[in-house]
């Protein structure tokens, strides 16, 4: 699209009127396959394995979000990354944010390092952490920022710098998740992938799976392609079909978030039933300035940990919550609460989860788009419970 404002992009990339009938959205085309006029003669969809319309249109439209050329959808954001590391092979190293998603940590660890392949697990809130573990063999750095569940902030920019000086040819992949493309843009900031859990915001309404890779490069978007089609982890047409009705508010929802997340930790700062409080749109996060720079408003994702230890305590805040529902996941218009350490972090050992931070008295709440005050009082009457 000429436009190059988000808004724009959300209502309309990828998507025209139905030629057929002149619907304006586009259509859920459920079908495998395709009539053709004789063999190999068609009109561009085969299988949808392969090529499906609807599909197509919300391809289109997330790669405009993230101002790439290609994107490329899975049938869920682990599908993405397992995909994207296809483009590896035994014996290549990988330098990752040591605090990041635990499917993330157990698709690595318990499936590729079977392979043979080597994972770097790295602080990466000082760029220059990664220094030490570039070698000849490093083929790709994978940045989580906002992490999960710490909310640490990682400089895009200062890491793709890093990288790309040791080697051009360095992967630099970004799970912008917990941000999604209205608040930050990787590829602008030197990054060569983009994954997405579409799960989370893209969706934004917790009734779809799926994952996402946006790119710019031509040469890595035609392997990812053949990735895509020769392993089939396609989603469905009604799931594309609903992600791009999900998206068409991404930026709307995404400011009601922020707004909500941002007067949640103004109000919890200091608050005598918690020893810490994880938010980067707070001045005392150490990493408020570099979020303020690659961030549009700083999110909808809070950690807080209780100053009572023990996974009892935490039990019972949770149970307290009454508009927070305790579930797994992120990113839906409602609000959620998750502990990490017995839910989306329990594949990650426990001593490597208490060494990066995670422990039982952690919490992390996905602030929705509800009234801001009852959140705020949701989660404070469930503090007195601690």
């Amino acid at each position: 699209m000429k436009s190059t404002k988000f808004a724009t992009k959300a209502v309309h990339a990828g998507v025209e009127p139905d030629p057929t009938t002149g619907a304006i959205m586009t259509p859920i085309y459920q079908t495998s396959t395709f009539v053709q006029d004789g063999p190999g003669i068609h009109k561009g969809f085969e299988y949808s394995r392969a090529q499906n319309p609807t599909r197509f249109a919300l391809e289109a439209c997330l790669a405009a979000l993230e101002d790439g050329t290609h994107a490329y959808t899975f049938g869920s954001g682990l599908a993405a990354i397992d995909a994207l590391m296809k483009l590896l092979r035994p014996g290549d190293e990988v330098v990752c944010t040591n605090d990041l998603y635990g499917g993330s940590y157990r698709l690595f660890t318990r499936i590729y390092e079977n392979f043979g392949f080597k994972f770097h697990f790295v602080d990466m809130t000082d760029a220059n952490n990664i220094r030490p573990y570039l070698n000849e063999r490093t083929k790709l750095v994978w940045i989580e920022t906002p992490t999960n569940p710490l909310m640490r902030i990682v400089d895009i920019e200062a890491v793709c710098k890093i990288a790309k000086n040791y080697s051009s040819k360095l992967l630099v992949g970004v799970d912008n998740t917990f941000a999604s493309p209205y608040l930050q843009q990787p590829l602008c900031l030197g990054a060569d992938v983009v994954m997405h859990s579409i799960t989370k915001y893209l969706g934004g309404h917790s009734d779809v799976i799926m994952g996402a890779l946006m790119v710019k490069d031509s040469t890595l978007a035609e392997q990812l392609k053949f990735i895509q089609f020769a392993c089939g982890a396609v989603p469905g047409p009604q799931d594309c079909f609903l992600v791009l009705r999900g998206v068409k508010t991404l930026h709307l929802r995404m400011d009601a978030h922020g707004r909500n997340a941002s007067a949640m930790a103004q109000a919890l700062d200091k608050h005598p039933k918690l020893s810490g409080l994880y938010y980067p749109g707070l001045s005392t996060h150490p990493s408020h300035e570099i979020a303020k720079k690659q961030m549009r408003n700083f999110g909808g994702m809070i950690s807080l940990r209780l100053a009572q230890e023990g996974i009892e305590a935490a039990a019972r805040f949770m149970r307290k919550l009454e508009v927070f529902a305790m579930a797994e996941s992120l990113g839906g218009v409602e609000s959620l609460c998750n502990h990490p350490a017995s839910m989306t972090h329990a594949s990650i050992p426990k001593p490597e989860r208490e060494k990066i931070g995670i422990t039982d008295s952690l919490i992390r709440l996905s602030v929705g788009i509800e009234d801001g005050e009852d959140l705020i009082n949701d989660v404070l009457q469930a503090l007195e419970a601690v």
